[in-house]
């Protein structure tokens, strides 16, 4: 076996693999006595008729498929391993066959999607905007009363009509032009008022019912909706309420500190302050480093293959799709609701896949240009860090890191130090607009 790799258009390669009569022969054998037993043929046991005569009866290139395959799967993973200084792929190859294919002119054609190059315009003495998140008393007072709605106790509400923050069981048949639509019916639907999952204005409308009410409620679709029939258009939704389940805040005092790993009010206050602290100085960290690799994004081009950014928009639908499961949803259900099909939804984080691909592009090219590195006691720091964050002692928590695990921890320092570069080498100027919600 012999092969040769040469680049082809996007981002791939296309690896050739050719193989001599003999190792042709020996595939096919090899195929032969794999499959032998699916076949029959009259005057021999099933699987005992030799290879020639299985040709005979069902065609000379019987086991030409299980043969390539069998060349592939041997050869193709070793050729990689053998070029991975000079390409990476990202992605399954489309597998062609050689031209003039015959017994003794045997070849593969893999064509690779592999890791693309970027190339970096400007990323030093350039104006970038950075983020600054600060907390105040009301977003601690907010986040505790938020602890204290996540901790009330359901309680049956009969003497008065839905309010936001309640649970409603209702039935709802949804029309448009008097006729009803796919997806728009349901029966005893447990619905939270306030939870923003059903379309703008359906919410809105349930609020002010009482028990045994019958109501239309008149909506319009949003313009980006899903299902092409109902972009823009008014429906009229018909609820009956069934029941109405509220809300009991557990009191605000020591019992409820405690309950919370804090000795007073206080206390706990005070620990909410340094999380939303520490999540503020991470948003403020996390929004800056993205407006840093935008600004640069702005001058970089890279020849991105599809591959690559199909795999991200697999990441992103698979986190949102175990976002919403966390809340009770299963996945296949909310895409009916919403009118649509999980390959349709995922073309929604096409350009966010594109805009992160090329940002992981520019970090580890700018890693190599500017040759930064983590020194093993720099590691060493930081498993320690991490060892006390779980009350263990470094060494004994080193020995429970995996290679994979230890080569994160490495690249996370790395990324650091490119960051901490960035920032001291470019203007960073403080953004003036409010901040963004959460």
């Amino acid at each position: 076996m012999n092969y040769t790799v040469t680049p082809a258009e996007k981002s791939t390669v296309k690896v050739q693999i050719n193989f001599t009569p003999e190792e042709w022969a020996d595939a096919n054998q090899k195929a032969y006595l794999q499959n032998r037993k699916k076949y029959t043929v009259n005057g021999f046991r099933k699987g005992k008729a030799p290879k020639a005569v299985l040709e005979m009866y069902y065609g000379k290139g019987l086991f030409y498929e299980e043969a390539l395959n069998i060349l592939y799967d041997e050869h193709y993973s070793s050729i990689l391993e053998k070029e991975k200084e000079n390409f990476t792929a990202v992605g399954e190859p489309e597998l062609s066959l050689g031209d003039d294919f015959s017994d003794t002119n045997v070849s593969i054609i893999a064509t690779v999607p592999v890791k693309p190059d970027v190339t970096i315009g400007q990323y030093k003495g350039i104006k970038i905007t950075k983020y600054e998140y600060t907390v105040t008393d009301a977003d601690v007072e907010r986040d505790i009363e938020n602890t204290r709605r996540r901790l009330a106790k359901d309680v049956e509400v009969t003497d008065r009509p839905a309010e936001m923050g309640d649970t409603v069981n209702i039935d709802f048949v949804g029309k448009k032009d008097g006729v009803a639509f796919d997806g728009g019916t349901a029966e005893k639907y447990d619905l939270t008022l306030g939870s923003h999952s059903f379309i703008p204005g359906f919410e809105e409308g349930v609020v002010g019912m009482n028990i045994g009410d019958v109501k239309d409620i008149g909506v319009t679709f949003p313009e980006d909706y899903q299902e092409e029939s109902l972009k823009g258009q008014p429906a009229v939704f018909t609820v009956t309420l069934h029941k109405i389940t509220g809300k009991e805040l557990p009191a605000l005092d020591e019992e409820f500190a405690k309950k919370l790993g804090s000795d007073s009010v206080e206390a706990y206050s005070a620990k909410v302050r340094e999380r939303l602290e520490k999540n503020a100085e991470n948003r403020s960290r996390n929004e800056t480093e993205d407006s840093i690799l935008t600004e640069i994004a702005k001058t970089a081009t890279a020849e991105i293959p599809d591959a690559l950014i199909e795999r991200q928009e697999e990441m992103d639908i698979q986190r949102m799709e175990q976002n919403i499961m966390y809340q009770g949803i299963r996945p296949e259900d909310y895409y009916q609701y919403i009118g649509t099909t999980r390959e349709e939804y995922k073309k929604k984080f096409e350009e966010d896949a594109k805009k992160m691909v090329m940002h992981q592009l520019i970090i580890e090219k700018l890693l190599k240009e500017e040759n930064i590195a983590a020194s093993e006691e720099e590691i060493s720091q930081k498993i320690a860090e991490q060892a006390a964050s779980v009350g263990k002692e470094p060494a004994e928590y080193e020995k429970t890191l995996d290679p994979r695990q230890r080569e994160y921890l490495e690249n996370d320092i790395k990324i650091t130090k490119l960051f901490d570069f960035l920032i001291a080498n470019n203007e960073m100027v403080l953004s003036t607009e409010e901040p963004k919600a959460e």
